[in-house]
């Protein structure tokens, strides 16, 4: 279950994604297979090769991307998740659920 969003932040992911940007947004996530997680980062984007590539950077499978819809992502939590939000500069994404 997702939330902590703003609707426009959603908005705004889902166009860029749609666009063929890599797109980051950070949300509150409960999932009873990861208890200790509460939040999760998804990184989508249209282009499935240029995602894939992206996600060779850092290490991850082509398949665990989510092929949702029109929204191809990775999902981020734990360390995945803190490297790269820093790594890209984002870190900010994750700060603001930090309480």
């Amino acid at each position: 279950m997702a939330f902590g969003l703003k609707r426009e932040e959603l908005r705004a992911w889902k166009e860029k994604v749609e666009r063929g940007e890599i797109a980051f947004i950070t949300h509150y996530w409960l999932d009873d297979r990861f208890p200790n997680m509460k939040t999760v980062t998804k990184v989508g984007c249209q282009d499935l090769d240029k995602l894939i590539q992206w996600g060779k950077k850092y290490g991850l499978k082509p398949k665990w991307v989510h092929h949702d819809k029109k929204y191809p992502h990775y999902d981020l939590i734990g360390s995945f998740q803190v490297d790269i939000l820093k790594a890209e500069g984002k870190l900010n994404q994750l700060e603001r659920f930090k309480k």
